[in-house]
């Protein structure tokens, strides 16, 4: 497998009226062909009839499904003739100290600005490369972005979070007064309540990494807000919100309902995956709220107030709001409901040959744990069940792998999450039902990639 640049379609697809470029990117149901594919026997077994089938004659990609095949003249150079590395000394360590960089072969591996939005001289987003990583943690290097005001590499010992509002005593601590209280460190996914938000109004970007990269997942260590809270004297009673304010120029504030907070969930946060935060994601203080949209989860968090009622702010009161059906608007919709995307294969990608495919990808949900993720072949018709990879965890990424061999044709994969509440990821059409054709935000219809003939994928949408 390997990518491609950009989203070719080729005329053949645009006359036949099955698939159309942006923004008319909606496949008919009763043109999709059915390419089931199960296994019967087991795993193993369907493994090996797949190694079976290859060593038969039949096209299986050699890098994906059996190795490369011995030459069967000369040898296989790169076997017989020994490498420099295996001749020589390698590079020492820095005598000096470094920071550690991933091999130059990777160089393409990166955050991105989408293609799918407007460009300006600071750009406030990058997406995170969903399709170029493994298991279930971002590293922080590719970590998303968003910014509101752009980023800030602010002198730790110069920042102070403040806690005011219904307390006894209103509190000032640095981060060296935070960072000696007891820790917790937790993996959570943090999604941008705007993630995949040109697919629903019906623009089809190329990749999996414009689609749904506006979604990572770290392991955040930090001191439980109710912690510091407690430590103030918070009216526990009748506080109901708490208002969470970062110290960018855009001054990002947002309402926490207290009840998320008594729980123990929402914390803040000085370091992520083992070290401290980065820059661009809030150093050296912000907010965790787990299982709610990236916008509540404050940078540069510099003051909590608690309330009695939510506080209608400006960020809360014109963006990140949903526009209804009926013309009404949702607000305070934060939780991102149950939701996933297979990541390999996805747009951009091309299959080299027929044969055996191992389909991955990552299911999350704001409400807690992933339950179980069907994949779909045949754009949702018939359905699997993926084995989901350990660990499953609350509010965090779940990695899901199920085994597929690929006959050539066309073929339309999907994944169905689906959470321990019960909650069942919807089609674009149960979605836009509730939520019409006019919403931003909150996008977790399933996803579908049409694989070609040819092997090539594209980013496609089932009616």
């Amino acid at each position: 497998m390997k990518l491609i640049e950009g989203d070719r379609v080729t005329q053949e697809d645009l006359s036949s009226g099955r698939v159309h470029k942006a923004p008319e990117s909606f496949l008919n149901r009763d043109g999709i062909k059915t390419v089931v594919t199960e296994a019967k026997n087991g795993r193993r077994d369907f493994i090996r009839s797949a190694f079976a089938a290859a060593a038969a004659g039949v096209a299986v990609p050699a890098v994906m499904a059996q190795g490369n095949p011995v030459p069967a003249e000369g040898g296989d150079p790169n076997i017989l003739n020994l490498p420099e590395h295996s001749k020589g000394l390698g590079q020492g360590v820095d005598p000096e100290g470094s920071y550690g960089k991933p091999s130059k072969y990777e160089a393409n591996v990166k955050r991105r600005q989408s293609p799918g939005l407007t460009q300006t001289t600071q750009a406030s987003v990058s997406f995170a490369p969903l399709q170029s990583l493994f298991g279930i943690v971002t590293p922080s290097g590719l970590h998303f972005e968003r910014h509101h005001q752009g980023w800030w590499d602010i002198d730790p010992s110069k920042h102070r979070l403040m806690l005011n509002g219904m307390v006894k005593s209103p509190k000032v601590f640095t981060l060296d007064e935070i960072m000696r209280l007891p820790s917790v460190s937790r993996f959570h996914f943090i999604e941008c309540g705007a993630n995949t938000a040109v697919d629903w109004g019906n623009v089809a970007v190329p990749t999996v990494q414009y689609t749904h990269g506006m979604l990572s997942c770290s392991e955040f260590t930090g001191v439980p807000l109710i912690t510091l809270l407690e430590l103030a004297g918070a009216d526990l009673k009748n506080g109901k919100f708490v208002l969470a304010e970062g110290a960018d120029g855009s001054s990002m504030t947002r309402t926490i309902p207290m009840s998320l907070i008594k729980s123990g969930e929402v914390f803040v946060a000085y370091g992520q995956n083992g070290e401290m935060l980065r820059p661009e994601q809030g150093y050296p203080l912000r907010l965790i709220v787990p299982g709610v949209q990236g916008v509540s989860w404050v940078k540069y968090l510099r003051r909590i107030e608690v309330g009695d009622k939510p506080y209608a702010t400006k960020d809360e009161a014109v963006h990140y709001i949903d526009l209804q059906p009926s013309g009404q608007h949702r607000q305070y919709s934060s939780i991102q409901e149950c939701k996933s995307v297979v990541t390999t294969p996805s747009g951009g990608q091309v299959l080299l040959d027929k044969g055996f495919y191992n389909i991955t990808g990552l299911a999350w949900s704001g409400r807690g744990k992933v339950k179980r993720v069907d994949v779909s072949v045949d754009g949702g018709r018939n359905w699997r069940t993926a084995r989901l990879e350990t660990p499953v965890l609350s509010k965090a990424l779940t990695r899901f792998n199920l085994d597929w061999v690929w006959d050539g044709k066309p073929a339309i994969i999907q994944s169905r999450a689906i959470d321990e509440t019960g909650f069942v990821q919807p089609t674009y059409q149960q979605l836009r039902a509730v939520r019409s054709t006019r919403s931003i935000y909150h996008n977790n219809a399933i996803q579908s990639w049409l694989v070609q003939e040819n092997g090539e994928v594209k980013n496609v949408q089932v009616s």
